[in-house]
């Protein structure tokens, strides 16, 4: 087994390994251990990164060179390691155990899924000409760093109807992290959409097809400006905004797994 794979595999265990902390913090009610949490998820993402950087090297020893970003499988371990990566760029606004046990449980699934579903390959592959682009790196960051920031939004949203009291965090301070995180992923999914429409352009000749990624995109990107529209012009709060970030999560689930399993289209082998 390559090493890449081992430090990934470690990474999973790790995701593990916060998710059983958080469960002792709520059993036990110690202080301590939230440090100990964010120490964890600290060095999960060290881990991981390290992991992704393996792998990335390992490309080039095979003469394939790219940035581990260019199939399904990559695109599941980045895609846990940007939800990661928000919780950490957001700590200060969101130290509630709640949120980052949500959290971390959907990097602990995109992980656990990339390495046991039989449906995904796991193999090094060389990039299909389409790929064969700078493009491919800003699109599928910015898009994956915006599925990221909607992430903690949709667990914000889906708390929100939690009852569950010295567990969930105040209605007022989801609905405010909920705002924040769609703030951070809207001017990111739109980034991701212009690039990749920039991108098509030159893979394909087209700067936009109607292929059904793009139209998911487009009609997740309408989703959560009706949410930005809703809170700053019509003064929306709390519970009708957290139904629209659960939505628009529903969208973004739909776009990422949906489209690659239910249709077929030119992004049938990308994020």
């Amino acid at each position: 087994m390559a090493i890449h794979h081992k430090m990934l595999g470690v990474a999973t265990l790790l995701y593990l390994l916060v998710f059983f902390l958080h469960v002792l913090y709520f059993s036990l009610k110690k202080e301590k251990t939230l440090s100990v949490i964010w120490i964890a998820l600290y060095g999960t993402i060290c881990i991981h990164s390290l992991g992704l950087v393996l792998r990335w090297v390992e490309s080039y020893r095979m003469d394939m060179g790219h940035v581990p970003l260019a199939n399904f499988y990559e695109s599941l371990i980045f895609f846990a390691w940007s939800v990661t990566f928000m919780l950490i760029v957001m700590r200060k606004k969101i130290p509630y155990p709640a949120i980052t046990m949500c959290a971390s449980l959907a990097s602990l699934f995109l992980m656990g899924y990339a390495s046991i579903s039989p449906s995904v390959d796991r193999n090094i592959q060389p990039l299909i000409p389409a790929l064969q682009s700078n493009w491919l790196h800003i699109h599928v960051i910015t898009c994956f760093v915006a599925y990221a920031a909607f992430v903690i939004s949709f667990v914000c949203g889906f708390l929100y109807f939690v009852e569950w009291k010295g567990v969930v965090p105040p209605k007022e301070v989801l609905d405010d992290i909920n705002y924040r995180s769609v703030i951070i992923g809207f001017p990111m999914l739109s980034a991701g959409i212009l690039t990749g429409a920039v991108w098509a352009h030159y893979a394909w000749g087209s700067y936009w097809s109607w292929d059904p990624k793009e139209t998911w995109s487009l009609i997740t990107w309408i989703i959560y400006a009706l949410f930005l529209h809703a809170r700053l012009v019509k003064g929306w709060r709390e519970k009708r905004i957290a139904l629209i970030s659960i939505i628009g999560f529903m969208s973004v689930v739909f776009t990422y797994f949906g489209v690659n399993f239910i249709l077929s289209g030119l992004h049938t082998y990308a994020t």
